[in-house]
């Protein structure tokens, strides 16, 4: 028994060393196993207490029993005669430690302990795999494929394997058994933190493809990623010291996977060209990351405090002419560009827009120089053909009108002589005879209103 014993501990010092497991929690783990197994024969109210001497390997059990005049519960009580083979004049009340032979268990109840006994060390795994990599969310990792769930991947990280799930992945890249992967740790969760996803729709996907992975596995999940910004973000990190160094910041990412990012970059140096940097000499620094991204196109964006030159730099690599600002509170803007920049600034199915107006947070839309003078003109006339109407204005007194700035009826209606006199080519006289007419007009256009309202009120 002893060189069993002996044997054990060497075994337990290897399990410290090849799973990163305490001695001394697994010591704990066995002495509760035997205690486990060790009721199983002798009952569960049984009180009994396990001991490994890590000195020389022996393994003791104890039983602990009270000295009763007429014993109820053998489990628990020893009589006073029987209690004479432990203590010398015993009385009642007294306690009785019986020394139990741990090499006279049935083989159910070693075979319990052995179950107890893995579970138990496969928990102490887990959590300590749990503890080493929920610190390391955020930073690549290079694993090899070992298998494939669905369309999930689970990738081999020597000590534990990572589900790399299909949002998660570039959608034209092909893997095959063996073959390496690099990306980076999302997500790394318990059983708990599945249980609380809540309505999150990114957890709820982890989630999802932790179930597929293995309905009996307890965690931990540790959940790649090739598909977000934090991977392109750390990859540009390995490339370019300067961003590892600070100088060089990445505000903002916007990705679609595999094909276009978008990556707006400043400098908190005014001598370095963000831009420059990032791409660097002869673009060796950019065109590492698109290879290690299956040749995703990059656009960097140069970071501005004025609003309208960062929406103007979004539509890169198209340039833009000038933006106007449709709507400060709703975050609506329409950027304007040559003829020729049309379509590379919506881009492909509009992709290039799209990713600009996610980069940005704003709503933007994209309009040809040709476009806005087109609209400006329909505009215009439609002004001019609202003026028009009004008794005793003309088609050049309506262009005259519209150029100054009125674009409405009710603006000349509202108008004094003295304020349209201003305007070149209307004195005085013309002035009152413009704004008398547009008054006409407009309680000509109001009344049929205001009777059809009346009507509905008697009726």
């Amino acid at each position: 028994m002893e060189g069993t014993a002996k044997d054990l501990i060497l075994a337990l010092e290897g399990l410290e060393r090849e799973k990163n497991i305490k001695r001394d929690d697994i010591l704990k783990t066995i002495e509760d196993a035997l205690v486990s197994a060790l009721r199983k024969n002798l009952g569960k109210t049984a009180q009994i207490s396990a001991k490994i001497d890590v000195e020389n390997g022996a393994i003791q059990a104890f039983q602990i029993l009270n000295v009763v005049e007429v014993v109820a519960n053998p489990e628990t009580e020893i009589d006073v005669t029987s209690a004479q083979k432990y203590l010398k004049n015993p009385k009642v009340g007294d306690t009785v430690t019986r020394t139990l032979g741990v090499e006279d268990f049935s083989r159910i109840a070693a075979q319990i302990a052995k179950q107890v006994l893995i579970q138990k060390v496969r928990g102490i795994e887990r959590d300590n795999f749990y503890k080493e990599f929920k610190p390391r969310e955020g930073e690549v990792i290079t694993g090899s494929v070992r298998r494939f769930s669905d369309r999930d991947i689970i990738v081999d990280l020597g000590k534990v394997e990572a589900i790399l799930p299909y949002c998660e992945q570039i959608k034209k890249e092909r893997y095959a058994n063996g073959s390496r992967v690099k990306a980076v740790i999302a997500k790394v969760l318990n059983p708990t933190d599945l249980a609380d996803v809540g309505d999150d729709p990114v957890l709820s996907r982890y989630k999802s493809a932790a179930f597929r992975l293995d309905k009996g596995q307890r965690g931990p999940y540790i959940i790649l990623s090739r598909a977000n910004g934090k991977f392109l973000e750390e990859l540009f990190k390995v490339e370019v010291p300067e961003i590892s160094e600070g100088i060089v910041e990445i505000k903002k990412i916007q990705r679609d996977p595999g094909f276009r990012a978008k990556v707006m970059v400043s400098s908190i140096d005014n001598k370095i060209d963000p831009i420059g940097t990032c791409v660097g000499m002869r673009g060796i620094r950019i065109r590492a990351v698109m290879n290690e991204l299956s040749g995703e196109r990059i656009d960097l964006i140069n970071y501005s405090d004025d609003l309208s030159t960062v929406l103007m730099n979004a539509i890169a690599p198209a340039k833009a002419t000038f933006v106007r600002i449709d709507n400060a509170t709703d975050k609506k803007a329409t950027i304007i560009v040559p003829d020729d920049q049309l379509a590379i600034a919506l881009g492909k199915d509009w992709q290039n827009i799209r990713l600009a107006s996610k980069l940005t947070g704003w709503d933007l839309d994209v309009k040809s120089e040709t476009q806005k003078a087109r609209e400006g003109k329909q505009a215009t006339d439609a002004i001019q053909n609202l003026f028009a109407n009004v008794e005793g204005i003309g088609p050049k007194m309506a262009e005259v009108l519209q150029k100054s700035g009125f674009t409405s009826v009710e603006q000349l209606a509202a108008a004094t002589p003295e304020h349209l006199s201003t305007v070149q080519g209307i004195g005085e006289k013309t002035a009152a005879k413009i704004i008398e007419p547009a008054q006409k007009y407009l309680a000509a256009q109001t009344a049929p209103t205001q009777e059809a309202a009346n009507d509905q009120e008697n009726q």
